[in-house]
């Protein structure tokens, strides 16, 4: 359908009776504004879904995107610049309109630095040496764009969580001086008390890039982050694969940073900290309470880092769907889904491969995102507000595409009634359950339980809690400008399986595919369950998109404040 064709569509559908947009908002507007109560979608939506979301047209998609031809699409490679021209034909192909700054695509200015690092790092102290060996015991990369980075010998000084919470009472640093210092860093957050940090519940103080902010903020000279299992939430060849290649940043961020990032797995850090005479188990220990203290080790460490920066671009693909009401459609929902992932790596599997497809992350949200645009079209009059779908860069960076989005919006944030964002879809069949990312932040809980409930199907909050999902996908940029999102990942409740099957599988897929080569196409999965998510976003976009009122965080969230800022700075 041409963009002309679905603009006549929309002249005349502005001319429907009021009666029958009161109908909708009586339908719809329940749902965003608090009501759970599992009342059939409209019947044309229902027929769009059905019509448009179906195993195929997701699969079909999918297996492009994740195809060897596209490399990994890695930020500002040829792979990428296919995906990027795929996903804007599709968009147009369903009758919506570019608004990014190049036409479909809006610019996300980069540099990429490749980190050449030592083979081994020395620690020393006084009279002893204790070698570890890069890629193996940790990881380096560089922190700022320099062609040679020397970090001159300095000592390392163990800051436990590296966390400072007013609201929690607790510093890490208590004012200690680290400038110049290497900084050793627990992941995650502290879980033994459920007063503090919401217990088990990982919040933005126990992800990787708060802490190396912290460190920049302090002046350190680097930070290395310990990594476990049980605290990443995956194991130790993700952080091998993911911080081997060449490192994104956005061109022009003049945020702090220190002269470089690394990790260090929790055996090579005992061995540190026995080269300095502690016990690693004791300063774990100290590190729970508040009242511990940064403890300086007597160790030091230098090295050499050499690197190859350099400008390489890429770009968020921006299609529009105008709105149908003259009232609302100023408004925008938008659906997100990332079309990076992390290219092509040195180090190759023990099949010779060293392509990181990544067909779950996240060539199936783009797919699903897809998906919902085809339905969209087949709506015989488009929503009340506008839709947004925007397929965003570089978010295995460090959500670098989102992150520019949200400093250059297209669309004003006060405007942006709510966001669906797509990152890896259900691979195991239809589900009884629905896994929700970030439950009981917003009212758009109700928006999920009311059509979860009308599929037959129970909403479940966040089955990791501890990973801090919320605060690692692209949602995350816009919730900082205020904006509630639905976010779901797969439900592991399967039908027709036994209990546990489910999750069993899905912690297998994180274990031997997450950022892995082998995350490839594969054709004994059953998308059945993809294609009932895939309909539940798009009947909950409509919701959103069809409501007289906009979504609104829980009482006291922490971007409840931001949600206000943007709503007041439309006033006149």
């Amino acid at each position: 359908m041409r963009w002309n064709d679905r603009a006549r569509r929309t002249e005349q559908a502005t001319r429907l009776p009021a009666q029958r947009w009161l109908l909708r908002g009586l339908l719809l507007s329940g749902m965003v504004c608090g009501s759970a109560a599992a009342q059939a979608p409209p019947k044309e939506q229902i027929d769009a879904a059905e019509q448009a979301i179906h195993e195929g047209r997701l699969a079909g998609h999918l297996r492009f995107l994740a195809d060897d031809l596209l490399e990994g699409r890695g930020p500002g490679s040829q792979g990428d610049l296919l995906a990027r021209r795929y996903i804007a034909s599709q968009l147009e192909s369903h009758g919506m309109r570019p608004v990014g700054d190049q036409g479909w695509e809006q610019q996300v200015p980069l540099r990429g630095i490749a980190t050449k690092p030592p083979k081994e790092v020395l620690f020393r102290t006084p009279s002893e040496t204790l070698s570890l060996r890069h890629r193996d015991d940790l990881m380096l990369v560089c922190g700022v764009p320099e062609e040679a980075i020397d970090v001159a010998p300095a000592e390392l000084v163990f800051v436990g969580y590296g966390i400072q919470a007013p609201e929690y009472q607790w510093d890490d640093y208590k004012g200690k001086d680290v400038r110049g210092k290497i900084l050793v860093m627990l992941n995650n957050d502290p879980a033994d008390d459920p007063a503090l940090f919401e217990g088990k519940k990982r919040l933005y103080y126990g992800r990787w890039d708060y802490k190396y902010e912290m460190a920049a903020k302090m002046g350190a000279a680097g930070a290395l982050i310990v990594h476990t299992t049980e605290s990443a939430g995956y194991p130790y060849s993700v952080v091998q694969n993911s911080w081997s290649g060449e490192e994104f940043e956005l061109r022009d961020d003049r945020s702090p940073r220190t002269r470089f990032k690394g990790w260090i797995t929790e055996e090579a850090i005992g061995k540190v900290s026995g080269l300095a005479g502690k016990k690693w188990s004791e300063l774990l220990a100290a590190a729970q309470r508040s009242d511990f203290q940064p403890v300086p080790l007597g160790v030091t460490c230098g090295f050499r880092l050499e690197s190859v920066a350099r400008t390489q671009d890429s770009a968020n693909v921006l299609g529009w769907l105008e709105g149908s009401d003259p009232n609302l459609r100023d408004q925008c929902v938008i659906v997100m889904a990332h079309h990076d992932h992390l290219g092509r790596a040195e180090a190759r599997n023990a099949d010779g491969d060293d392509i990181y497809n990544g067909a779950i992350d996240n060539a199936s949200g783009v797919a699903s995102m897809l998906c919902l645009a085809a339905a969209m079209e087949a709506l015989p009059t488009p929503p009340r507000r506008s839709i947004l779908f925007a397929s965003v860069a570089a978010e295995e960076q460090g959500l670098l595409g989102s992150k520019y989005f949200a400093q250059n919006p297209p669309i004003a944030p006060g405007r942006m009634a709510g966001l669906v964002n797509i990152d890896g879809i259900g691979f195991l069949g239809k589900t009884r359950d629905v896994n929700v990312i970030g439950q009981g932040k917003s009212s758009l809980d109700q928006v999920l339980e009311s059509i979860a409930k009308w599929q037959g199907r129970v909403v479940v909050p966040d089955l990791h809690p501890d990973r801090g999902y919320y605060y690692r996908s692209d949602q995350f940029s816009l919730a900082k400008l205020g904006v509630p999102a639905i976010y779901l990942h797969a439900g592991q409740e399967v039908e027709g399986k036994p209990e546990g099957w489910g999750r069993q599988q899905i912690e297998q897929w994180v274990e031997k595919h997450y950022h892995q080569p082998s995350d490839e196409f594969r054709e004994d999965w059953d998308l059945s369950g993809a294609v009932q998510d895939a309909k539940l976003l798009f009947l909950a976009t409509m919701a959103i998109a069809e409501a007289d009122g906009l979504p609104t965080w829980k009482p006291g969230d922490e971007f409840e404040a931001a949600r206000k800022q943007a709503i007041e700075a439309l006033a006149p």
